[in-house]
């Protein structure tokens, strides 16, 4: 709801043309040109001077488009990611690395702390074993560094940055456990999706959503998710209804925790939540019905009053749901939604929500979701944003939805994720989750 990724044969050691050669002897030649083009997104962003500063533009176009790529509830999956096991074995067997010092690097700098970059990307596999001066931040480790940023779900851009260096810090023995840990959750999913001709997968700790049909990934779009103190919840479901330019009803968290003391706090300047943000407030039956409307001057924001009424915001452009939201059965009241707030798909860090999720580029997602359904297409779909008319539409196939938790696994072309453990739930400390 809104509130306003082996062993050293398979090593990320190669260049891009090499690893065209390793990927279609692993994934067969129908995958060669997916594989050139992820590798070559890296060159896309190469500074022409290495003093120059990296483009933000670049970031935000990054984040908010991200590129459809491998399924990640793949079985395709399994056997890169107990390859990936057995190499961060060896690397733990060998003293893991050592922790790169608080000190912001770009390429064409030289520092001490270059060394230890080095030596770090290259036990994971992204720097090659070739020359360059010691402690100066070369071509090869800027490309080296993209890799390695691409694969723990940061923009590529070549700068080690504060981000950068928490996710590099974090332990070989923490990775490795986290790819134990999450093979077995891969298993268990990849047994389950394989069954489905498509599905929606919401990877939580990624922010991500992906549309996927017979195995491959149609669309991929940025999510915003719960924040770590109002978590979006593991489930299975179904996406079985939509509904168009709706009115918003605040639940009772949102209620509680953000409404009404922003209520108090404005009530004591003399301004009133409910004109500032166009919230309606009910007499209150229970949580889900509601009474007469009321005056919102007559509210005292300084009593219990405020939190026993119902409130609801009509449809428009400041509606937290944007235009669009997508309903599955669930016991935890939340769904698929758009959003008025596009700024924050382009942001890395996208934990924001109070449980719901936020989908970047919802037109695509609905329109794939509702393509069974007569009468309904993309243009239809960008005619009900348009026009802004109320509708609750019927998913004739009802399109299943798995919302759940990876966070490390490896895929065919040899790269080894990893994302935040935003929720801490892989036992590997704040480490994980502090980038």
């Amino acid at each position: 709801m809104d509130q306003r990724v082996f062993k050293r044969p398979f090593r990320m050691v190669v260049t891009a043309s090499a690893m065209l050669v390793a990927s279609s002897v692993v994934m067969g030649s129908g995958h060669r040109a997916v594989a050139l083009e992820n590798w070559m997104e890296f060159d896309n962003n190469s500074s022409s001077s290495w003093s120059q500063p990296f483009d933000r533009s670049f970031v935000r176009r990054w984040e908010s488009q991200p590129r459809r790529g491998y399924t990640t509830l793949s079985k395709k999956n399994i056997a890169p990611t107990r390859a990936a096991i057995d190499q961060y074995e060896e690397i733990v067997a060998n003293g893991g690395w050592k922790r790169i010092p608080d000190v912001k690097l770009r390429a064409g700098m030289s520092d001490p702390a270059v060394a230890v970059l080095r030596q770090r990307l290259r036990i994971s596999g992204d720097l090659e074993q070739r020359g360059g001066f010691r402690n100066t931040f070369d071509y090869y480790v800027e490309k080296a560094l993209k890799r390695a940023q691409k694969r723990h779900g940061l923009s590529p851009t070549g700068v080690l940055d504060s981000a950068t260096r928490a996710a590099l810090n974090v332990s070989a023995r923490a990775r490795l456990r986290q790819l134990r840990l999450n093979l077995t959750r891969l298993n268990r999913l990849s047994r389950q999706t394989s069954r489905e001709g498509r599905y929606v997968f919401v990877n939580i700790p990624a922010a991500q959503i992906e549309a996927v049909e017979n195995g491959e990934v149609v669309s991929r779009h940025s999510a915003v998710v719960g924040k770590p103190s109002r978590q979006t919840p593991i489930l299975k479901s179904r996406i079985h209804e939509l509904n168009f330019n709706k009115e918003w009803i605040l639940p009772p968290t949102v209620i509680r925790e953000d409404l009404v003391p922003k209520g108090r706090s404005m009530s004591r300047n003399g301004q009133n939540v409910l004109e500032r943000y166009g919230i309606d407030a009910y007499a209150s039956y229970d949580a889900y019905r509601r009474g007469d409307k009321l005056d919102p001057r007559q509210i005292n924001w300084s009593s219990s009053q405020p939190l026993n009424l119902f409130y609801a915001q009509e449809a428009g452009n400041d509606n937290p749901l944007g235009f669009v939201k997508l309903n599955f059965h669930n016991r935890h009241a939340v769904y698929l939604h758009d959003t008025p707030s596009q700024s924050l798909f382009g942001r890395n860090k996208r934990a924001e929500s109070s449980g719901c999720v936020r989908v970047q580029g919802v037109e695509q997602l609905v329109a794939w979701v509702l393509r069974d359904t007569p009468g309904w297409g993309i243009s239809r779909v960008r005619q009900m944003k348009r026009t802004g008319e109320t509708l609750d539409v019927k998913v004739k196939n009802p399109v299943p939805l798995y919302m759940n938790y990876v966070t490390a696994w490896a895929t065919p072309d040899g790269v080894v994720h990893f994302r935040r453990d935003i929720y801490g739930r892989d036992g590997v400390g704040a480490t994980a989750s502090a980038y």
